[in-house]
């Protein structure tokens, strides 16, 4: 049965004289917040490290749904995460023009890399990534594709369109999708001995290379660029917009990007903080 008003407040000054905290508690346990982000923030170990800073900052949790960028943009056009911080900023751009953010800002880069067999079979290294790319589709080389949509997925496909090669018309004969994050992805083309594309950070965190070994770096067209947004409440009321634009605060601030730049392996920086550039 249905308590009226004046019984739920009984109710809860009866819970209150015996001890149990009703809406207080409640309250505190609201204080977080649904990141959806990419694989390679989180399977790079960065969050292991920026959350529980911004926790002690702030008192709010993050709760991080981690798929790639284009899935994460679905997921907050659902009103299914309150803040994103993911890959593809032409993506980005687009969802801030659709009205659901208000704003996006840089937070970091980092670049991406193309491992494949240190024998090289395909004889691709170097730092000319398009020179690559074509030698690769030629040849007919193993190449593993996430194929996932994700910010990493939407850099090849635009690498391989720079290379002068159509993927809509016909995909190289090595050419295969494995619709999965850049862990899976990176386990496949070690046990393969296939060529892949990834971030740096997922690579250096990596650690069942395999015969793998970095073949392509350096080219400009590989930079990667990281951005941040809040949610907008407009599009979706139910969002912890106050406590999301916290998070964005901090990661722009001084103290976020320091943490960024401290965020190493093996003495190697992963990430490099450049919000407001």
């Amino acid at each position: 049965m249905a308590l009226n008003p004046l019984t739920r407040r009984a109710a809860v000054a009866l819970l209150a004289l015996a001890g149990v905290a009703g809406p207080p508690a409640a309250h505190a346990q609201d204080r977080f917040i649904v990141m959806a982000s990419t694989t390679s923030t989180e399977q790079s170990g960065l969050f292991g490290h920026l959350l529980p800073a911004f926790r002690q900052a702030t008192g709010i949790d993050v709760r991080v749904v981690a798929v790639g960028t284009g899935q994460a943009l679905d997921t907050a056009r659902r009103g299914d995460a309150d803040v994103l911080f993911v890959h593809d900023t032409a993506a980005e751009e687009k969802f801030v023009a659709e009205g659901f953010a208000t704003k996006r800002q840089n937070v970091m880069y980092n670049d991406f890399v193309l491992v494949g067999p240190k024998a090289d079979p395909a004889q691709v290294k170097g730092n000319d990534i398009a020179a690559a790319l074509k030698k690769l589709a030629a040849g007919g080389r193993p190449f593993i594709s996430r194929g996932d949509k994700s910010g990493t997925h939407a850099a090849e496909l635009r690498l391989w369109k720079a290379a002068g090669i159509d993927m809509a018309a016909a995909r190289p004969a090595g050419y295969q999708e494995c619709g999965c994050g850049m862990g899976p992805a990176l386990n496949i083309g070690s046990s393969s001995n296939a060529y892949v594309l990834t971030d740096r950070g997922t690579w250096l965190s990596f650690k069942n290379r395999g015969d793998l070994a970095i073949l392509v770096e350096g080219d400009r067209t590989l930079f990667n660029q990281y951005g941040v947004m809040a949610v907008n409440p407009a599009k979706h009321p139910h969002v912890k917009a106050a406590l999301a634009q916290q998070f964005v605060d901090w990661i722009v601030s001084p103290a976020g990007q320091a943490a960024i730049t401290g965020f190493k392996i093996g003495g190697e920086q992963l990430f490099f903080a450049n919000a407001g550039r």
